[in-house]
């Protein structure tokens, strides 16, 4: 799994991963939201959803404390991190913010 989500963000475009968990209510709130994103943006951002039950190595590497966590990284770099449910407007302007 490392070396893929390595690949996965390196990429020269946008990538925001949310670590999520199944039990998780606001997790479930930001879902539907993501899938907004993801329509208004379309290729201009990938967006990758991590379980951080199934995934904890990966949530323990990025210090991930509280879920949703979404953390946007560029070429492997992370440029932002948020906790917590965001709406549609802010998630589109901050990863516009970092092309």
């Amino acid at each position: 799994m490392k070396s893929s989500f390595s690949n996965i963000i390196n990429s020269e475009k946008p990538v925001l991963v949310d670590f999520f968990a199944d039990w998780c209510g606001p997790c479930k709130m930001l879902a539907p939201i993501l899938k907004e994103v993801k329509d208004e943006l379309g290729d201009q951002v990938k967006i990758v959803k991590i379980d951080v039950d199934k995934n904890q190595p990966l949530a323990a590497k990025y210090q991930v404390r509280g879920v949703p966590t979404m953390i946007l990284f560029k070429d492997g770099k992370q440029l932002w991190r948020q906790s917590g449910v965001m709406q549609k407007n802010d998630i589109v302007a901050t990863i516009q913010s970092h092309q």
